[in-house]
């Protein structure tokens, strides 16, 4: 799983900084949540490509949407015939679509827009599932989306089958998957003996624009990476709370208590454009996880297996 960010800035882009996007490729699958004015350069400046098959709104400010006229005319340019799904909070689905046909332009590609409550799963894939939940920002329907993939098998312990006389093969691969196999000497061997407790999968949360919420916390156990809202300093808290946004440290106390173990600290606001250093440190400061960090534009950030070393 990597995570490409493709906008990190606020509401007011800078030359460092674009409005919110940022693409998540897992096992061939591109995922982009949120898509800010100018998210299909970012694409091709940071070579990401275009081939996305869902598009995750959290809210239908500007600086989070303007983007998606442009890249789909873009797409349907490129003689894109796959389907593509749009997502957004409860209320959006006829301002997306009017955003979607502006100037009377229809993609000639499938093209769904559907809107998800909060406390749903948006997507249902093969071994994983896009949550959402809910947020706070500002007078605007606004959620949130986590990704969490399936447990995976435990590991298997080919010493310890070797000890029970299971043969080198098939047998294995069958144990693995769960099944019992029976030896030569007719002694059944039990899946538990050879294999460990499944391991959990990778799990991902973004929150878009909002102040610090339970919901964050709950919507998923000790988060690989949480992007989170960090809009200002501490210096401008009550900005923070007036415009429905939060501080680095907030975020990283919000992280602590969700027990994430990474923390991007995104929407950064144009005054910090020089420097967002005060953000960084301030979260730095409190977060318990392995690292907090603003990213800038363009940087990849692979997710890796809780169990990896």
């Amino acid at each position: 799983m990597r995570v490409t960010f493709l906008g990190t800035g606020g509401a007011v882009p800078t030359t460092q900084r674009g409005p919110s996007a940022f693409l998540l490729e897992r096992e061939g699958e591109r995922l982009l949540f949120d898509c800010g004015e100018g998210t299909q350069r970012q694409m091709m400046r940071f070579g990401t490509g275009f081939s996305l098959s869902h598009l995750f709104v959290t809210h239908l400010h500007g600086d989070h949407v303007l983007g998606i006229p442009g890249l789909i005319q873009t797409m349907d340019f490129n003689d894109r015939s796959e389907p593509l799904a749009v997502y957004g909070p409860p209320g959006s689905k006829g301002h997306l679509t009017n955003l979607i046909e502006a100037g009377g332009y229809r993609p000639d590609f499938p093209l769904t827009v559907r809107e998800v409550r909060p406390g749903a799963v948006a997507l249902d894939g093969d071994d994983y599932e896009v949550r959402t939940f809910a947020t706070e920002h500002r007078n605007v329907s606004s959620v949130g989306y986590a990704l969490v993939e399936d447990d995976r098998r435990g590991r298997f312990d080919r010493e310890k089958a070797e000890e029970l006389g299971v043969p080198v093969g098939p047998k294995f691969g069958r144990l693995h998957d769960g099944e019992a196999v029976e030896l030569e000497d007719g002694t059944v061997v039990e899946p538990d003996e050879v294999v460990g407790d499944p391991r959990p999968g990778r799990r991902f949360v973004y929150t878009g624009d909002t102040r610090p919420v339970d919901a964050t916390v709950d919507v998923v156990d000790a988060p690989d990476l949480l992007v989170h809202d960090a809009t200002f300093a501490e210096e401008w808290a009550d900005r923070a709370r007036g415009t429905g946004h939060s501080t680095g440290r907030e975020a990283a106390e919000i992280a602590n208590r969700a027990g994430a173990r990474r923390l991007a600290l995104t929407h950064i606001s144009s005054r910090y454009a020089a420097d967002a250093s005060p953000i960084e440190r301030e979260a730095r400061g409190v977060f318990d996880g392995e690292a907090a960090f603003v990213p800038d534009d363009g940087r990849k950030v692979d997710v890796p297996y809780p169990d990896d070393e």
